[in-house]
């Protein structure tokens, strides 16, 4: 199965101020706010949820492309998915525009202050899901390229995961329930599922009715998967080291859409799902662990106290 990734694909400068916001921004000037930080420590990160899950499907082994838009900046990242083997047929440049990027300040406290320029983003309706696609999802992205990519994914019958992440304050009521009636599965952490039940007014259990599979994620308390009239309560895998969030719902999306692949039940999908996070979150930035198979299936072994099936078919 061929999974095409709809989303973003973008930089994100991460810097860390030593100090904290709160002693710096004063209350009474906030109307007048006119504040500098210095940042003596910087990353650079390749990052974008489309690329970010691509990248989780290929450490597993299963097969995705991701599709998206991308700016004249975009030679550094072209590089580095050509050397990961990432096909980039769906990646088309936009030579007027910036590829979407993140600057994003934490300090002490680790509070944050995040500008985000979507840039070359804003095009993504100016592709189309191709005829290959067997499977999709449709991840943070332009709010036009989010609808039109939901609708054609719909209209062929291709089964997807929509995942509206960071991109869920664009739309209303309204439009969540179209993107959940055309959706085969739906995945949101535990606080976007808040927001759209209030948007939406639907429960999750109602949510489920519409869809074969609602996935939330809660971070350290696992996640839940509403199936077949169910609730599955997926365990959260043990991280070695907890370094940085960044990705880890792009990570868990990834295992998603392998167990699909693979033709695993949705409780073995979702421990392959949660253990991702969890070697994700270990590492800084999105795109920088590595596993193996002999390795992720020790490790799945250890972390739920069973064996890693083999995949259906196979």
């Amino acid at each position: 199965m061929t999974a095409i990734i709809c989303g973003s694909l973008a930089y994100d400068n991460i810097m860390v101020f030593p100090g904290r916001f709160s002693e710096e921004i004063l209350p009474e000037r906030v109307h007048a706010l006119n504040v500098a930080f210095l940042v003596p420590e910087m990353r650079k990160q390749f990052g974008g949820c489309a690329a970010n899950i691509a990248y989780a499907l290929q450490q597993l082994g299963g097969s995705g492309k991701p599709m998206g838009t991308v700016g004249m900046d975009f030679g550094p990242y072209t590089e580095r998915l050509t050397g990961l083997g990432i096909d980039q047929t769906y990646v088309k440049t936009v030579a007027e525009a910036f590829t979407a990027q993140a600057f994003i300040t934490t300090d002490l406290d680790d509070n944050q202050i995040t500008a985000f320029h979507p840039g070359a983003m804003n095009h993504a309706h100016e592709q189309a899901i191709p005829a290959e696609a067997t499977l999709g999802i449709v991840a943070p992205d332009g709010r036009d390229g989010m609808i039109q990519h939901a609708a054609q994914f719909a209209e062929a019958g291709v089964p997807f995961v929509f995942d509206p992440g960071q991109g869920l304050p664009m739309f209303d009521g309204d439009d969540l329930k179209r993107f959940i009636e055309q959706a085969t599965y739906v995945a949101v952490n535990d606080y976007e599922q808040a927001v759209m039940t209030e948007r939406t007014g639907w429960q999750p259990a109602e949510i489920a009715e519409h869809v074969e599979a609602l996935i939330v994620t809660r971070g350290a308390q696992g996640s839940e998967i509403y199936t077949g009239g169910d609730m599955l309560h997926i365990p959260c895998a043990k991280a070695d080291a907890v370094v940085d969030p960044t990705g880890c719902g792009d990570a868990y999306r990834g295992g998603l859409l392998y167990g699909l692949q693979q033709g695993y039940d949705w409780a073995t999908t979702g421990r392959i799902a949660s253990l991702m996070g969890a070697i994700k979150i270990a590492q800084n930035g999105p795109q920088n662990y590595s596993i193996d198979p002999a390795d992720f299936a020790a490790r799945y072994q250890q972390a739920f106290s069973a064996a890693l099936p083999a995949p259906v078919g196979g």
